[in-house]
């Protein structure tokens, strides 16, 4: 029996909290708040019209971004009501409800990524020793030379330290370690992790 996610839990305990998350952003975004950030920096590791996993997409914030830069994006995301906003807000997206700890998107014969996005702290919200897993398969999901870009933030029950043994147990190398997802540089006091990761068999001899 799948376990369930911190996000699934978080909502039975509160039915009401997937419509708050939607509709803030949707205000945030009504305001003229930049809510791009993550889009934008991906979008300067790809080329144009490429191929995007939007890994835990919510209501579609980093995806859509991407899809109206002229990318192709699926967004995959355990929240039902989460995913029916994105095909609502963004409707150039291919979203999908689906538990992280299970994708297998390319394993069913769908061509393979370009690059992986998980943002908006979502790897805190997996069900708790799928870590790895999730990791796995995200990595499983691109290209050769592709790239999992994950950020999330420190003091959410997820250490960094931990997560980097984790993405090493996935079978992962970390490429790039950054606290912010404007290039500004990791260090011990960072209190956010954006990383670019790459498998383990992509990276270069000697």
């Amino acid at each position: 029996m799948r376990e369930i996610t911190a996000w699934e839990a978080m909502v039975r305990e509160n039915p009401d909290h997937s419509r708050w998350y939607v509709e803030r952003f949707r205000s945030m975004a009504a305001q003229g708040r930049d809510l791009a950030g993550e889009a934008r920096m991906v979008d300067a590791m790809l080329e144009r019209g490429s191929r995007v996993l939007d890994a835990g997409c919510g209501p579609g914030r980093v995806g859509g971004e991407l899809v109206a830069r002229g990318h192709r994006v699926v967004g995959v995301d355990i929240d039902p009501y989460l995913v029916d906003a994105a095909r609502k807000d963004h409707p150039d997206g291919d979203w999908r409800v689906g538990d992280l700890a299970e994708l297998d998107l390319v394993e069913r014969g769908e061509e393979p990524f370009d690059a992986v996005v998980c943002a908006g702290n979502v790897m805190t919200f997996l069900a708790p020793g799928t870590e790895v897993e999730v990791l796995r398969r995200m990595g499983a999901q691109v290209r050769s030379e592709g790239r999992v870009v994950v950020g999330f933030g420190a003091g959410r029950g997820y250490p960094f330290e931990r997560f980097f043994d984790d993405v090493a147990e996935a079978g992962l190398v970390t490429d790039l370690r950054l606290a912010t997802w404007d290039l500004r540089p990791f260090t011990a006091d960072s209190e956010f992790l954006v990383a670019v990761l790459r498998r383990a068999d992509d990276a270069p001899a000697g």
